[in-house]
C-alpha cells in the first residue's frame, strides 16, 4: 500500500473541505495560507512512508523537520501525532496488502503505542518545540520544555484530560476509529463527495466533543459555545440542506477573529486522521474514483 500517498490525500483532503473556522481553499488566517498546508502535506509523505522503517519519534520529529522547511508556521503537528502511529502500524502489519481494514489497523497501532519508548517521546518534544504550537502552557511533571523521563505513550496519558490528540494515544485511538471514520465513511455511503463529507466528518466529532485547542487558548466556556454552534448547523441539515449550509456559514464566520482563538483545530487533526484511516481502507477507489459528482 502506498502510506506516503494515502497519508499526503489526507491532509489535503481535509485543508481543501472548507470546515468552519478553520484555513481551506476557500479562506486563510492573517498568518497562514492555503499553500502552506499544500507544502505541509507535500514534505511529510517522505517521512511517512518510512514509518515501518524509523522509529516513531524519530518520524514524527523528521516530519516537523521536513515541514518546517518549507513554511514557518504550525500547520501540521497535531495531524503528524496521529498519523505518524497510524503509518506506521500500517506498515508494520499491512506488508504486501493494498489495503488494511480498520479493525486490523488499529489493532496494529495498539501495538505501535504498547511499545513507544523514553526516546521516542524526546524526539516528539523536539519535534513539539520545533512546531511551537500556540496555547501549549506548561505542566508540572514531563513538561516538553524538559526532557521526557517517561515513555511517549506514557506522556501523553499525562496529558490524555486536557488535549484530545494525547487522549487518542491514551485510547488507542478511539475517536478516529469510532466515531470520525464510521461518520466518514457513512456520509460517503450516502453519496456526499469527499469535500462535503469531510464537512459532515468535522461537524460531527465538534458538535460530540468541545475542541481542546480552543479550551486551551479561549477557555472550556468557549470551546463549549462552538460545539453548541455546531450541534445547530447539523440539527438543520448540515451539508445536506440550504438552512444547514446557511448555519455553517455563520458558524465559520463566528469563529474567524483575528487572534484565531476558536479555531477548532484539534477536531480538524482528528478528521486528518480519520480521512487517512479510510484511504487505507481502500475508500478512495470505492467512491466514484474519488470525485465529487459536484467537480464533474
Amino acid at each position: 500500500m502506498d502510506i506516503a500517498a494515502a497519508a499526503q490525500l489526507a491532509c489535503l483532503l481535509e485543508v481543501s473541505a472548507p470546515k468552519p473556522g478553520n484555513v481551506s481553499r476557500l479562506s486563510a488566517f492573517a498568518d497562514t495560507a492555503y499553500e502552506h498546508f499544500l507544502a505541509s502535506a507535500a514534505a511529510i509523505g517522505a517521512p511517512l512512508g518510512a514509518a515501518g522503517d524509523r522509529p516513531l519519534g524519530d518520524t514524527i520529529h523528521d516530519c516537523i523537520r521536513a515541514t518546517r522547511r518549507w513554511t514557518r508556521v504550525n500547520t501540521n503537528l497535531g495531524i503528524v501525532l496521529l498519523l505518524a502511529p497510524i503509518a506506521r502500524a500500517a506498515a508494520r502489519s499491512g506488508a504486501g496488502r493494498s489495503t488494511i481494514d480498520s479493525t486490523d489497523l488499529r489493532t496494529a497501532v495498539g501495538d505501535v503505542l504498547a511499545n513507544t519508548t523514553v526516546a521516542d517521546a524526546r524526539e516528539v518534544y523536539a519535534a513539539i518545540r520545533l512546531a511551537s504550537p500556540g496555547g501549549l502552557g506548561t505542566v508540572d511533571s514531563q513538561d516538553v520544555a524538559d526532557e521526557p523521563t517517561v515513555t511517549l505513550r506514557e506522556a501523553m496519558l499525562l496529558a490524555a484530560d486536557g488535549d484530545d490528540i494525547a487522549r487518542e494515544y491514551a485510547t488507542v485511538f478511539e475517536v478516529t476509529f469510532e466515531i470520525a471514520a464510521p461518520a466518514l465513511n457513512g456520509a460517503l455511503n450516502a453519496g456526499l463527495g469527499w469535500s462535503d463529507a469531510v464537512v459532515e466528518t468535522f461537524l460531527t466529532l465538534l458538535a460530540m466533543r468541545a475542541d481542546t485547542h480552543i479550551a486551551r487558548r479561549g477557555g472550556p466556556a468557549l470551546a463549549a459555545a462552538v460545539s453548541s454552534q455546531a450541534r445547530a448547523a447539523l440539527h438543520e441539515g448540515g451539508v445536506r440542506t440550504d438552512r444547514g449550509r446557511a448555519g455553517i456559514a455563520r458558524l465559520d464566520e463566528s469563529l474567524r477573529g483575528g487572534d484565531n482563538l476558536t479555531n477548532p483545530g484539534t477536531t480538524a487533526d482528528l478528521t486528518a486522521a480519520a480521512i487517512f484511516v479510510v484511504l487505507l481502507g481502500g475508500g478512495w477507489h470505492s467512491r466514484t474514483g474519488g470525485i465529487d459528482a459536484a467537480a464533474r
